[in-house]
């Protein structure tokens, strides 16, 4: 099975190098950058650092996050990989998590959600409303929509077994789906479809407040990812 590790960049200039430092098991995986339309020169950053290998998919304007994963999501299924791993640009996700990934597809799962909130799991730097969203608020709307206990629906450190796009009941190409509704849709069908979902406990710190926590705008930006359990939760959207 062929890995692919995707890290999605959009201004992360003084953190993408750490990432790319970080995240360097050539030997199980492949890795690419998904910029979406950075302004700041992080390319800079990237020539610093000898022996150094990815490739850089570029959206020509700042199209969204959604809008990014499906882009890396038909790259890897065009160049054959099996599972395709998530991970931020802002380096708040451990490399040594990759490993509790790999270990669950290797048994059969078709997708892995990292959860900082489960037994073992580990988080900081989280203002008190996103701890409040996103430990509480988030997961039980989602677990009530899913029927499924889920402990944290937004993160987006995941691993996704790439033959379920092939399934005609998952259509990533919905236009609502470009900012930050794709990741929670595809972990909401992968569950209600009955493919084989688990969590594992992983660790995401992320950065100091000065050096840019999150893209994450505090209203639209949560609307965005709120959005879909509404829509998918009430039949309105498939």
């Amino acid at each position: 099975m062929r890995y692919l590790l995707a890290i999605f960049c959009y201004n992360e200039r003084g953190k993408i190098h750490s990432v790319l430092q970080k995240f360097r098991d050539y030997s199980l995986y492949d890795v690419v950058i998904m910029d979406d339309g950075s302004t700041d020169g992080f390319e800079e950053d990237l020539t610093k650092i000898p022996d150094l290998r990815y490739k850089i998919i570029r959206n020509p304007y700042n199209a969204g996050a959604g809008h990014s994963v499906r882009q890396v999501i038909k790259y890897a299924v065009k160049n054959g990989y099996g599972t395709l791993f998530l991970v931020a640009g802002n380096n708040k996700d451990s490399p040594e998590d990759i490993y509790k990934l790999v270990s669950k597809i290797s048994e059969g799962y078709d997708l892995v959600q990292g959860s900082r909130y489960l037994a073992g799991g580990h988080y900081g730097n989280l203002p008190l409303y996103r701890l409040i969203s996103t430990k509480f608020f988030h997961p039980l709307l989602f677990s009530v929509i899913t029927r499924r206990k889920i402990t944290d629906s937004t993160n987006g450190f995941r691993a996704i077994r790439l033959s379920i796009f092939g399934d005609p009941r998952i259509d990533i190409d919905q236009e609502w789906l470009d900012k930050y509704e794709l990741e929670p849709y595809i972990f909401y069908k992968a569950i209600t479809l009955g493919y084989q979902v688990t969590e594992v406990p992983v660790t995401k710190i992320y950065p100091p407040k000065e050096l840019g926590y999150s893209k994450m705008k505090p209203i639209t930006g949560w609307w965005s990812i709120l959005r879909p359990i509404f829509l998918l939760g009430s039949g309105i959207k498939k």
